[in-house]
């Protein structure tokens, strides 16, 4: 039974795998690791195909309570297929934190489960090569903490929300709706 397993394996699953790498948007071409964690992993190979709400957060902000929205958010549509991303950043002086104490943070004080990824800088010449690619297609770099990127299933910014826009906002609501 093992070797019929593995010629199927070989036959139909490794060439589909083959396809579909060829099928990555750029936007999602890059490996970024879980938060707390010491291995990378590709966005496109989990993410591609999903309507995507990506934000970069930090835990000393007046915007930090937006956590909790977007883990409602994330578990009201997550079924529909969309997955938001979250980034910790330190860039606007407000993300001092080891990555070990924000997922702790997050998870103990929101309950945040949706996922979350390295801290990055997310603006300016440091930015990580995923927020330059957000930024080009989106019209920029994020203003201030919790500032949203709206991607389609393509991979494609279609909106950008500033950090004053709540997760519970109408209209990220319909933007997040029309798309799933």
């Amino acid at each position: 039974m093992p070797r019929i397993l593995l010629l199927l394996l070989a036959l139909f699953v490794l060439p589909l795998q083959v396809a579909l790498a060829g099928d990555c948007p750029d936007s999602l071409d890059f490996q970024v690791r879980p938060l707390a964690s010491d291995r990378a992993e590709s966005l496109c190979e989990r993410y591609a195909g999903k309507v995507l709400l990506v934000v970069n957060t930090a835990s000393q902000c007046g915007f930090t309570p937006q956590y909790e929205g977007l883990e409602v958010l994330y578990s009201r549509y997550r079924d529909r297929g969309l997955v938001v991303l979250g980034f910790p950043s330190n860039d606007f002086a407000q993300e001092p934190g080891v990555e070990q104490d924000i997922q702790n943070f997050c998870r103990l004080n929101y309950g945040v489960k949706f996922p979350m990824y390295e801290k990055i800088g997310v603006s300016g010449p440091e930015a990580h090569p995923f927020y330059r690619q957000l930024a080009a297609q989106g019209g920029g770099y994020p203003e201030w903490n919790f500032y949203k990127y709206l991607l389609d299933r393509k991979g494609t910014v279609v909106a950008r929300f500033p950090s004053r826009t709540r997760p519970d906002d109408p209209q990220l609501i319909a933007a997040i709706e029309k798309l799933l």
